[in-house]
């Protein structure tokens, strides 16, 4: 099982599909050596440095946080139900209703499809937030398997830092 790191009032809540099998076993988010959330999280100049999955539960400390819409451990995110996603959807809408995180970044367009319902979207600030009084963040998912170049991504998290200024005053 992989612990949600989730605090009251957290500046970032990041949210990915679900653990993958290591993340099961190890307890820990993104610990496939394959996934660079850690890099991008660095890179992207939103933790002061690489922090490895073993260290996911220090990021409240940052006033960063983690879960996922669905907590069941898969090998690939094809491998959800449609159950696991109406259950998941109504269990994140309430964490963040309840933990009101000023921003909620969504870890893979896919991840934010599936949450909003939504097909067409850019990445980045979106519109409209499907829990009011957040914003609603789309950055590329972090898998090893996604063909951006890691530039390309990391460029799109690096909005995240300043927006997260721009809230706290």
């Amino acid at each position: 099982m992989v612990q949600d790191h989730i605090r009251k009032n957290l500046d970032i809540l990041f949210v990915g599909f679900n653990p993958s099998l290591l993340s099961g076993e190890t307890g820990h988010h993104f610990a496939s050596p394959n996934n660079r959330f850690w890099k991008i999280l660095f890179e992207a100049g939103i933790t002061p440095r690489k922090y490895s999955p073993k260290e996911d539960v220090l990021l409240p400390e940052l006033g960063l946080g983690i879960t996922n819409i669905v907590a069941r451990p898969t090998k690939a995110a094809d491998e959800i139900t449609r159950e696991e996603y109406i259950e998941g959807r109504e269990i994140l809408r309430e964490k963040i209703r309840v933990n009101h995180p000023r921003i909620v970044c969504y870890v893979g367009k896919g991840v934010y499809q599936e949450f909003s319902r939504k097909k067409s979207l850019p990445w980045g600030v979106q519109e409209e937030s499907v829990v009011p009084g957040t914003i609603d963040f789309v950055a590329p998912s972090s898998s090893g398997l996604v063909r951006m170049k890691m530039s390309e991504i990391v460029e799109i998290y690096k909005e995240l830092p300043a927006l997260r200024e721009q809230y706290k005053k």
